[in-house]
């Protein structure tokens, strides 16, 4: 299927996995039906690129981040979404002048997390109209312009995240604080996953493409 610009995310509608929404080099967020290679719908927001986009009340609604970082863009960095009908149903949301590069839900609780460029990940209600959580924030790790993504543990009970220094970070999502460090790589880890099932093993990756598996 030709999309029409460069895609840097992707994610599969949790109800419907043949159906999924793409981002990029674009204004827009589009949705399609992997079926039939046809294109459902088109979300535009006055941005020029789209950095991740998730979903949240089992596709219902999504959140979109973008590039827009301006005193104005407020409104714009990170954007709510309903999927049915491409209305905005949220876009004051983060005020914050830091760029989201990864997105992530938590997998129990109504919440999900916004790694952000000012070097933590915040944390908001996935229930409208989204708050922030003032009170907890996740810090330690560097992320200084690289796309560093974030996730949990299958329980929920463990945030876990890269950084441009090339270590991993493990957080306690409850308290917010620094479980522990590992130096993984020599250069900006920019992804950490923890397995669904085996939850003493981890997968890493940095900058050049280095790939490693941990115990």
């Amino acid at each position: 299927m030709e999309n029409g610009f460069k895609v840097c995310c992707v994610a599969p509608r949790p109800s419907d996995p043949d159906v999924f929404l793409c981002g990029g080099f674009s204004p827009e967020v589009r949705a399609w039906d992997a079926r039939c290679c046809k294109m459902l719908r088109v979300y535009k927001a006055a941005v020029q690129q789209t950095l991740d986009v998730l979903f949240l009340s089992g596709g219902r609604e999504f959140i979109s981040s973008t590039d827009a970082v301006s005193r104005d863009s407020a409104d714009r960095t990170l954007i709510a979404w309903d999927f049915e009908t491409t209305a905005r149903l949220s876009n004051q949301i983060f005020h914050e002048r830091f760029t989201c590069p990864c997105l992530g839900c938590h997998p129990l609780e109504s919440s999900f997390v916004a790694q952000t460029n000012g070097g933590y990940i915040a944390l908001f209600s996935a229930q409208r109209p989204y708050r922030i959580n003032k009170r907890r924030r996740y810090e330690g790790h560097k992320v200084e312009g690289f796309a560093v993504h974030c996730g949990f543990s299958a329980d929920g009970s463990v945030l876990v995240s890269g950084s441009s220094t090339g270590s991993v970070h493990f957080y306690d999502f409850q308290s917010s604080r620094t479980l522990s460090t590992l130096h993984a790589h020599q250069h900006a880890c920019v992804c950490a996953a923890l397995h669904p099932i085996i939850p003493a093993v981890m997968a890493t990756c940095d900058w050049t493409g280095e790939i490693k598996i941990w115990s």
